[in-house]
């Protein structure tokens, strides 16, 4: 049975409702002013700078996604509110950083699906559980991820790479983002499931990764489509396939896994932000409605889908029943991949 027509009994299980980030491409826009309702402090909170943490160096979409709302924040709530960028370790060190921070509302992860629902697993110790550990503010939005080649590669398609990959196995490399991302587990699952065996070559952050891509170090990067999206627009990049049907902006009309013939592989990310466990409820409410005001803002709407995503902007409640059943199906998908990271 070819690999095309066979469905991937590990991307089976990642038919998600998962999320990717804002328009990194768009990062300085971002830092624009916007005209935002105030939103009164309540019980002297916030009284200081409310400092967002991105587990990711500067230059990917987990950056950009913290700036994209930190830039409207302090109109909203009438305080400052800064980026703190921790990489490494596919997220672990930041997102500790967070786990080990005072709960007074004033130190707030901007985090993702790979690391909430997939490092857990994948790493020895990650350092921190993530339902004991956090508490869900709200989930910010949604996307495919994209697997895209500088715009000189000899690969023209997907199934150029298919093919590739499959005559030697091991010769083309991908990047990721890091050990443990979604965009690594799409590497192990084409490979163990569909033959397409592809050298991982992590990075600390898309932007790393996109610098040795365009310089020719490595052959493909599997990243969130905004980390890519402009990029993709000035003809930079191409773009062999996204990850799931979720596709607007300049992804459009980008083939998908399973248009290609690769039924059930469908991987798509989420991006969300978490407050430090016993932050005071009425704090984590308030995070919540000011964050939720700035994401529904029609230019940050735009700026979200420009970039290949849709803004969610849900409650506490509902992004923690996503997180619970995000663990649920990603730390099977992880023991069947046989993944590690150290």
């Amino acid at each position: 049975m070819s690999s095309a027509s066979r469905i991937p009994h590990l991307a089976r299980l990642a038919h998600l409702t998962h999320f990717a980030v804002a328009a990194a491409w768009l990062a300085t826009l971002a830092l624009q002013p916007a005209s935002a309702e105030p939103l009164p402090a309540r019980n002297g909170f916030p009284s200081q700078t409310v400092k967002f943490v991105s587990p990711f160096p500067p230059g990917g979409g987990n950056d950009a996604t913290a700036r994209l709302v930190t830039a409207r924040l302090p109109e909203i709530m009438g305080q400052a509110a800064v980026v703190d960028n921790r990489g490494g370790a596919g997220g672990n060190i930041g997102a500790k950083a967070v786990a080990d921070a005072r709960p007074d509302g004033y130190t707030v992860l901007t985090s993702q699906v790979s690391i909430m629902a997939v490092n857990p697993t994948l790493y020895a110790s990650a350092g921190f559980d993530p339902v004991k550990n956090f508490i869900p503010i709200t989930q910010i939005n949604a996307a495919p991820l994209a697997l895209v080649v500088d715009a000189n590669s000899p690969l023209k398609s997907f199934a150029d790479l298919a093919a590739k990959a499959k005559a030697s196995p091991g010769k083309v490399t991908y990047a990721t983002p890091g050990n443990g991302t979604l965009s690594h587990l799409v590497g192990v699952v084409l490979s163990k499931d569909d033959g397409i065996a592809m050298t991982h070559v992590p990075y600390k952050g898309a932007g790393p990764a996109l610098t040795d891509l365009l310089g020719g170090q490595v052959d493909v990067l599997v990243t969130s489509t905004s980390s890519v999206a402009g990029l993709v627009q000035n003809g930079k990049l191409r773009v062999l396939a996204v990850t799931s049907p979720r596709r607007i902006g300049v992804f459009a009309k980008s083939p998908t896994l399973e248009e290609l013939g690769y039924a059930g592989a469908r991987f798509e990310d989420w991006y969300g932000f978490f407050a430090p466990a016993g932050t005071p409820p009425e704090r984590v409410a308030y995070l919540n409605e000011a964050i939720v005001r700035a994401l529904r803002l029609p230019e940050v709407v735009k700026l979200v889908n420009d970039g290949g995503s849709e803004v969610v902007a849900n409650s506490s409640e509902a992004f923690a029943a996503q997180l619970r059943q995000d663990i649920d199906r990603w730390s099977r998908i992880v023991k069947l991949s046989g993944a590690k990271a150290d």
